[in-house]
């Protein structure tokens, strides 16, 4: 099923990710032996444009890369999911983006991403036509980027959502009054506030902002509040996780999609808990991205 409206844009990550997996995350130095492993092309925009082709619409990637080997695996890769990889920079003479993902049994993992300084510089201007989008979906890893991308979308009336997870402080505060929605990991909310749970991250932010804020906490469900900034809270939906690497950015392409059919927030917000529960039941990081029909089947097993 493919949807007929203008594209989504996704903007940030674009990383190479070596995946091993081990019985137990490591906690102290030295050698461990895993029993499974491979290259993927990620990083937390790329997952969430993952999610939002195979959820039925038609998305575009705005990211940086190296010309290095790399790099063209990367872009085939994105290629080959059925994301537009027309505005993806190459930037010559540095190495793409690398994360190195420690996956154990319980389906937790360790995630130590890398990027280049010139991966992260400035663009001059944006190499397309933010009106060709019906709205936009930025991480924080590329912060002019996004603030570009999130300032054009708003200004146009559409959904400017901001994947706001760990980065540094400035990049956060920056981004943070840009978005119409702020879609907040527990431990990035963290970052600008001092927090324990998903209730007080929502307060704190939206003390911020006059964004919709939601904030996830994987398995303790979420929280969110609109501008009457009454706090609400939703459970996560149960199910045997084995791998909970990009669940958050499936999470987020989803709630994209959602948003760009005017889905009402609660419905939103239990389609994308859906498709990031459906995920957390398979290997491979982004690769176990559902389909719409997977989605709208298992909302459909929950209501009876």
């Amino acid at each position: 099923m493919t949807i007929d409206a203008p594209p989504l844009l996704c903007v940030g990550a674009l990383t190479c990710d070596l995946m091993v997996h081990v019985g137990r995350l490591p906690t102290m130095p030295g050698k461990y032996l895993a029993h499974s492993g491979g290259l993927v092309a990620a990083g937390m925009a790329t997952s969430a444009a993952t999610a939002i082709v195979r959820l039925g619409h038609a998305c575009a990637l705005w990211a940086s890369t190296g010309t290095d080997p790399v790099g063209d695996f990367l872009v085939a890769e994105v290629a080959r999911e059925g994301i537009s990889t027309t505005h993806i920079r190459r930037v010559a003479g540095t190495a793409s983006a690398l994360a190195s993902i420690t996956l154990d049994d319980r389906g937790e993992r360790i995630v130590v991403p890398y990027y280049a300084p010139d991966l992260l510089t400035a663009p001059v201007t944006s190499p397309f036509a933010f009106s060709d989008f019906r709205g936009v979906l930025a991480d924080v890893r590329w912060p002019a980027a996004a603030a570009l991308a999130l300032d054009a979308a708003r200004l146009r009336g559409h959904p400017a959502i901001l994947d706001l997870d760990v980065g540094p402080r400035e990049a956060l505060a920056m981004l943070l009054p840009r978005a119409s929605h702020v879609v907040a990991s527990l431990d990035g909310a963290s970052i600008l506030s001092s927090v324990t749970s998903t209730q007080e991250a929502v307060a704190a932010l939206a003390a911020l902002t006059d964004a919709t804020v939601i904030v996830t906490g994987g398995s303790n469900g979420l929280s969110w509040c609109l501008s009457d900034k009454t706090v609400n809270s939703m459970p996560a939906f149960a199910v045997d996780a084995v791998d909970t690497n990009a669940a958050g950015d499936i999470f987020h392409g989803a709630f994209a999609v959602a948003m760009a059919e005017a889905m009402p927030l609660e419905n939103a917000l239990r389609f994308a808990s859906a498709a990031a529960a459906i995920k957390c039941t398979r290997y491979g990081g982004r690769a176990g991205a559902p389909a719409r029909h997977e989605v709208l089947g298992f909302l459909a097993e929950r209501s009876l």
